[in-house]
């Protein structure tokens, strides 16, 4: 494999350990810094995810446009940077206000992923995009399982651990990416920088103006909304439901990134060959429409465990949704479209966490008229059915 491919995917694997660590030990650091019961930790938690994703709504499609214009390159390698910084101020933060700080930095810098995905449109035939979309979703699989493992473990000696440990990986990958990434964007593919388009609003009428993307656009959203109930709730869930530790939260995610990534990266073409990308999208629907009912409703530790690789089946929807969006997009656009995908991901999780957390508490506060632990993932159950119905109407495109 390339170097720069390499990097790549280590940027987005960066990105989701930046995830993964934090949620195993989150609401122990949220009640170390703030006090209070589980349930305002998971309010809270709710809090500092909707900052997060409010910065990244309303920046990534700046930097998307910025990464048309200037180049992939400058983009990620500020973006590293930056983001180990960050990392340093979370592990030192002593109060809620300094983790709140954190995330607001975190979330402007957050556009690798985006950016990382449009370099590999940049390098990627038309039709072979969804399936390299898969892999950015193995590398993020990969990431999953790391991150849950380092928070989880060193977690165990203390609350800051992973965040050092973050930081270290961040700046080791800042410091490839200067030696081996080289430049996707060409004078024929590169485009200047506008405000009118670069801000999420004008970025969103942009690409809606596109045939039969603004239905997409929705699906992507609504999607993104249903499947944040994972890490909006699982470590609350799973402590609340099943009394799981740190270290088993860690696992348990662990396990889910693992099958993720294998899914991604190592079914995603043969799906796609066999079903198509409609039918990918629509299946993967489905497996998570399941997976959300018998997580709503099992009493189970051990059962949540088996039923986690097959929940990670339905991470096909996502790069499957790409593929069909980046087919409809000119070339020099495709840093401004994945800027729109990751600010339609971001209002979702602007959303979702409040939402999330606000249903879970209400159903395990004491003295809740029904305790339902799961009732989120109820909610995402209705989500899929909305999202399935919408792009059950919506028709297959041209491949150009």
């Amino acid at each position: 494999m390339r170097l720069p491919i390499l990097f790549i995917l280590a940027t987005v694997m960066i990105d989701a350990i930046g995830v993964g660590l934090i949620m195993p030990i989150m609401p122990d650091l949220i009640r170390e810094v703030e006090g209070g019961s589980l349930a305002d930790a998971a309010l809270w938690g709710g809090v500092l995810a909707t900052v997060f994703a409010v910065m990244q709504f309303l920046f990534a499609p700046v930097v998307g446009s910025l990464s048309d214009a200037l180049g992939r390159r400058p983009v990620l390698l500020v973006s590293l940077a930056v983001l180990t910084l960050d990392y340093l101020v979370m592990a030192l933060a002593g109060s809620i206000w300094l983790l709140l700080l954190g995330r607001i930095v975190g979330g402007i810098t957050s556009a690798t992923h985006s950016t990382a995905s449009a370099y590999v449109a940049d390098i990627s035939e038309p039709g072979e995009r969804a399936a390299n979309f898969g892999l950015i979703g193995a590398a993020f699989g990969i990431g999953f399982v790391l991150g849950p493992v380092i928070g989880g473990t060193l977690g165990e000696f203390g609350t800051r651990a992973p965040f050092y440990a973050a930081a270290a990986l961040a700046a080791a990958n800042f410091a490839l990416g200067c030696k081996v990434m080289r430049e996707s964007v060409t004078a024929r593919t590169r485009r200047a920088f506008s405000w009118s388009r670069a801000n999420p609003f004008g970025a969103f009428r942009q690409m809606a103006r596109l045939p039969g993307i603004a239905p997409l656009m929705t699906v992507y959203f609504v999607y993104s909304v249903a499947l944040y109930v994972y890490p909006a709730i699982w470590a609350y869930y799973t402590q609340a439901r099943f009394g799981w530790t740190p270290q088993v939260i860690g696992l348990s995610l662990a396990i889910y990134g693992i099958s993720m990534a294998l899914v991604q990266g190592v079914l995603m073409r043969p799906l796609l060959r066999r079903f198509g990308e409609r039918r990918t999208v629509v299946w993967g629907q489905v497996f998570d429409l399941v997976t959300f009912g018998l997580l709503a409703s099992i009493a189970s530790g051990a059962l949540a465990l088996v039923l986690t690789p097959v929940a990670a089946l339905g991470v096909v929807v996502t790069p499957a949704l790409q593929g069909i969006m980046s087919r409809r997009v000119a070339d020099d656009a495709q840093g401004e479209l994945q800027g729109v995908l990751t600010s339609l991901h971001a209002l979702s999780v602007i959303v979702a966490p409040m939402v999330m957390t606000s249903v879970f508490a209400a159903f395990t506060r004491p003295g809740a008229a029904i305790h339902l632990p799961g009732a989120p993932f109820v909610l995402s159950m209705a989500l899929i059915v909305l999202g399935l119905a919408i792009f059950s109407r919506t028709r297959a495109g041209p491949p150009g």
